[in-house]
């Protein structure tokens, strides 16, 4: 009988020990999650081979939530080493572009945040699910009214209310994502 009693004893702290190092969300699901923004976002304009500057990044930061960063170029470079100069028109309509596309980014963003926090089923839902986007900028861009990172970040289980209150016309999405730009 001791040793029925002592096994389950050494297996009962062995699980305890595998559960408590085991980490909440796992690196297969955040990958899963920069995958999904790597190709929303990639989707958004087919004129710039570049949009997406690297792969977006995912981290878990337990009691806190999860975190996505991804690099964003608007608009590939107009000039090139036959144009190498452009003109303040051409650098005119490069800005009045930009700005149209950083609309279209921030919904396809704030959908994204609200993907992710449906998908993301370990992470507790007192902690935040946030997409921090960098946006690239040339040194001769005029950059007036244009960010240079925007941030959209929301406690996981008010965002999920919001989402289900949203499918039934209300629109209190707004008032739980904290949208900040720098």
């Amino acid at each position: 009988m001791k040793r029925i009693y002592l096994s389950f004893l050494l297996l009962a702290v062995a699980l305890g020990l595998t559960a408590a190092t085991a980490p909440r969300v796992s690196r297969g699901t955040l990958a899963a999650m920069e995958k999904s923004l790597d190709q929303r976002i990639s989707k958004l304009w087919d004129d710039n081979p570049y949009l997406l500057l690297g792969t977006t990044r995912g981290v878990y930061l337990e009691g806190y939530g999860a975190v996505f960063t991804a690099e964003v170029n608007l608009m590939s470079n107009p000039s090139s080493l036959m144009h190498a100069t452009l003109s303040k028109d051409e650098i005119a309509n490069y800005h009045k572009k930009k700005l149209e596309r950083v609309p279209l980014l921030k919904k396809a963003l704030r959908e994204a945040l609200v993907s992710m926090a449906s998908s993301l089923d370990t992470v507790p839902p007192e902690e935040q699910v946030i997409v921090v986007t960098f946006l690239d900028h040339y040194p001769w861009e005029d950059l007036t009214g244009l960010p240079t990172q925007i941030t959209f970040q929301a406690q996981k289980s008010r965002l999920l209310t919001a989402q289900r209150a949203a499918t039934s016309g209300d629109s209190s999405l707004d008032n739980v994502i904290r949208v900040t730009e720098n």
